[in-house]
């Protein structure tokens, strides 16, 4: 048991038997009244995210939490398939583990995945990715300038809203938490 001062950014805390990562905390102390820590904290299961506050110094339990870079390889019916790249070591992730995070996971690229006791539970994407725009409408003449947006759907079948001049074939750059189009990648 730790106290609620040792709470960071990235700490998975064990709440009445559920995991929760922390998203952001903050620190309090008001001219009256004791201090507090305010967080907000992500359910690492289920994705919900909720605020919580806890009085400074409260007793709270700590979880470790194994981080690793892997590499994605295949997707076997509800499975998915990934690699330790320095052990070689293959791990099966579950379809209800991986989320979203279909959307934007072609086959060799990196992700981290976090377990617990040996049991994965969650898988977090860099950032952005690289996406090639496998189908959307052709772009009238004249509409280069404006601001308007169109619907494609990229490699791995998401469909994104880009911009009107982008063509068939054309790299994106994805933001995979919103899955806003970012820029053409050369």
């Amino acid at each position: 048991m730790a106290s609620s001062n040792d709470i960071k950014n990235g700490s998975v805390l064990n709440l009445d038997g559920n995991l929760w990562s922390v998203i952001e905390f903050q620190h309090v102390k008001p001219g009256k009244g004791g201090a507090f820590v305010r967080t907000k904290l992500k359910n690492v299961l289920s994705g919900k995210v909720v605020d919580k506050t806890f009085n400074a110094g409260a007793k709270v339990d700590f979880e470790t939490v194994d981080r690793r870079d892997m590499q994605y390889l295949y997707s076997d019916g509800e499975d998915f398939i990934f690699m330790d790249p320095s052990t070689f070591d293959q791990v099966t992730i579950p379809a209800a583990v991986m989320g979203d995070a279909t959307d934007y996971l072609l086959e060799n690229e990196s992700a981290t995945i976090g377990s617990h006791n040996g049991n994965p539970i969650f898988l977090e994407l860099p950032a952005s990715v690289v996406l090639e725009v496998t189908y959307t409408e052709p772009g009238l003449q004249g509409d280069r300038s404006s601001g308007g947006t169109k619907p494609a759907t990229v490699e791995t079948g998401k469909e994104i809203q880009v911009p009107l001049f982008l063509e068939t074939g054309t790299k994106v750059k994805v933001d995979t938490r919103s899955g806003d189009y970012l820029g053409r990648v050369n």
